[in-house]
């Protein structure tokens, strides 16, 4: 005996399940509302008691952005089956598509962190907030260039859109991708 299944949240059939390119609107309103979060922390504590901004997040996001931005031209490449490359392995691909939905939204979020701090720091007059300009400003450029290469690499992911049978001549096979 068989029992009818409810249908799920979001609807029923494959396309319930569809995971959809990163919105830009979702990067826009995760930055706006993390860079209002660090204006209003950074502007409620005493500033001058606060240590100096370390390096280390700025190096390991720049670190990032660079290792997402060589893995989308490696990952392009193979699935385009550019002479010299290795087949890509499909799981691998959708690995790098959650790896560069999560990037995109923590660069984001960083993004907005550091573009909040950096106007509070340009707004302050203290000493120390001039010693930190550097730090914040080099912070939101390696956070944007981790939101560029993670969604670059998103792209990337995709599978090339392919001519139909019927438009093409027998044995005619000239940019079209090989058999997956």
């Amino acid at each position: 005996m068989t029992q009818a299944q409810s249908p799920g949240p979001g609807g029923t059939g494959p396309e319930r399940s569809r995971m959809g390119p990163t919105r830009a609107s979702t990067l826009l309103v995760a930055g706006l509302g993390a860079a209002a979060l660090a204006w209003l922390l950074i502007s409620t504590l005493y500033y001058d008691y606060l240590p100096q901004l370390p390096w280390l997040p700025v190096v390991t996001l720049a670190a990032l952005a660079v290792l997402e931005a060589y893995a989308a031209a490696n990952t392009r490449a193979r699935i385009e089956r550019r002479p010299g490359r290795d087949p890509v392995n499909p799981l691998l691909v959708a690995r790098f598509v959650v790896l560069a939905k999560a990037s995109a939204l923590a660069g984001a979020i960083f993004a907005g962190f550091y573009a909040g701090l950096t106007g509070w720091l340009f707004v302050e007059r203290t000493d120390a907030a001039v010693g930190d300009r550097p730090v914040a400003g080099a912070g939101l450029l390696a956070a944007l260039a981790l939101v560029a290469a993670a969604l670059w690499l998103e792209r990337s992911c995709r599978v090339p859109e392919q001519e139909d049978d019927e438009d093409r001549e027998p044995g005619n096979r000239e940019g079209r991708p090989g058999p997956r």
